[in-house]
């Protein structure tokens, strides 16, 4: 089941958890697809957590970020999946006497602007598939970039930051947090590249 995309000015956040909890439906265990923060810094107790790979969408740096990563005069970027493609991340899972508490707890972190489309995808693991939520963006919302040069990428990094750091220290910790996992992104090392090759980073990062 998947959720139904909404015009921004109609979103509740508070809704949206309803919704999706009511589609995970309290029966078993909840799982999570984390495919950038989630990976740098669950935030979350999960019992479980397994390489996942999800088709039909992918991992963009698209999402404006007016307060995190970026300020209203000067937005950062922020990973969503869109559609299109397929991910390469990280299936937790969390025990069903927690899920709904945990639930919670991401949905603060998440959700607070109900900007994403919650979303159950089939997720491939190792030992077979899940059914995870993930955090998904629509191409028609407000909040997506449809399309960015190089050298405005290279603007954002030299000058997006907000509350939590820079969109360029959000970059690299996803970067890091994948690599360690062993995972693979050839659009986040081609943007690691290209601040590299600005001096943006060091050379040994």
């Amino acid at each position: 089941m998947q959720s139904v995309d909404m015009p921004t000015a109609a979103r509740n956040a508070e809704q949206m958890l309803l919704q999706t909890t009511a589609q995970w439906g309290g029966r078993e265990d909840l799982w999570v697809f984390g495919y950038a923060s989630l990976i740098a810094r669950p935030e979350f107790e999960a019992s479980e957590h397994r390489a996942g790979y999800i088709h039909g969408w992918h991992r963009a740096l698209r999402m404006r970020s007016r307060i995190n990563r970026g300020t209203p005069e000067q937005p950062g970027l922020v990973f969503a999946l869109l559609p299109g493609g397929s991910c390469q991340g990280v299936a937790y899972r969390v025990p069903r006497k927690r899920a709904a508490a945990e639930l919670e707890r991401l949905w603060q972190r998440e959700m607070p602007s109900a900007v994403y489309d919650p979303r159950f995808l089939p997720c491939r693991t190792s030992r077979g598939e899940v059914r995870a939520l993930a955090f998904t963006l629509s191409r028609h919302s407000p909040s997506c970039v449809q399309g960015m040069a190089d050298r405005d990428l290279v603007h954002i990094f030299k000058h997006a930051r907000g509350r939590f750091g820079t969109t360029l220290d959000y970059l690299l910790e996803t970067a890091d947090a994948l690599r360690r996992r062993g995972l693979r992104d050839r659009e986040i090392e081609r943007m690691v590249d290209l601040a590299r090759a600005h001096a943006l980073v060091q050379p040994h990062t």
